[in-house]
């Protein structure tokens, strides 16, 4: 869906992170935790290319739709002077790989860094489902840590780490989640972060069979499945016959048993 979205509110989290709230219903009216948007940052010919960001909050009845994103480069940048009352150029809602909780009472949500943005929608809907949510959320140092009451609102056991031990746990989520897997009886992981921490993830899901879930982040040019940018190995595919998925259509959300990161 093509929409023009008025920005209502912009505010900025911490050094170079902003939250954006847009008035969005036809957006929001089908959007799903784990997808994501493709915006234009400028109403220029240039920069060419849209933003991929993954969407932070869902408000279905007020038609509120907030996504956060860090600036990382001269397209972000752009975006971040956008103004409180400005139209901006979104495609969405984007991606038919989304979180599925359905099937589980019992719920990890593991996040890293600006990794944990998509993750709250996911926690906020399975909360309303009467999910038992355990999140792990880790961060380099205390300066960095972001959402911790909004998490706190909607699981049922937060731990928050942070390498360095300046605030809270020290060390990383991961350790923490495997000290917790078998007490909570956990039977799926949901996870979202940078890749070295996803790749940990899925190994240590797949060595004790546990359900796993995880939202890839990939370089997408177009968002569609067109360009092919964005290709990640299917896991069950031979070395001499490769096949892929595309992180934009398929995912961004995977079963961590289909996917070769």
């Amino acid at each position: 869906m093509h929409l023009m979205a008025e920005l209502i509110k912009k505010e900025i989290l911490k050094p170079d992170i902003y939250k954006f709230t847009l008035r969005a219903r036809e957006i929001v009216d089908i959007a799903k935790a784990g997808q994501f948007l493709n915006i234009r940052v400028n109403n220029e010919v240039e920069p060419l290319l849209r933003r991929p960001i993954s969407i932070y909050n869902i408000e279905k009845e007020s038609g509120i739709l907030e996504f956060i994103f860090q600036i990382k480069g001269r397209g972000t940048r752009i975006l971040a002077e956008r103004n409180v009352g400005e139209f901006i150029d979104i495609l969405g809602p984007l991606g038919y790989g989304t979180f599925k909780f359905n099937d589980y009472k019992n719920i990890a949500i593991l996040g890293g860094g600006i990794g944990i943005f998509p993750l709250y929608e996911l926690a906020k809907e399975a909360k309303k489902d009467s999910k038992n949510i355990n999140t792990y959320l880790g961060f380099r140092n205390k300066d960095l840590v972001l959402l911790e009451k909004e998490f706190e609102n909607v699981s049922n056991k937060l731990v928050i780490t942070t390498d360095d031990g300046s605030y809270k746990e020290k060390g990383l989520a991961l350790e923490y989640l495997r000290k917790d897997i078998k007490e909570n009886n956990i039977e799926c992981i949901f996870a979202c972060g940078p890749l070295p921490m996803l790749k940990e993830v899925r190994k240590f899901a797949l060595e004790n069979d546990i359900n796993c879930q995880i939202s890839l982040e990939e370089r997408m040019a177009c968002g569609l499945g067109v360009c092919l940018g964005c290709a990640v190995k299917n896991a069950k595919s031979s070395a001499e016959n490769p096949e892929y998925w595309h992180v934009c259509k398929a995912g961004p959300v995977f079963n961590a048993k289909d996917v070769d990161i």
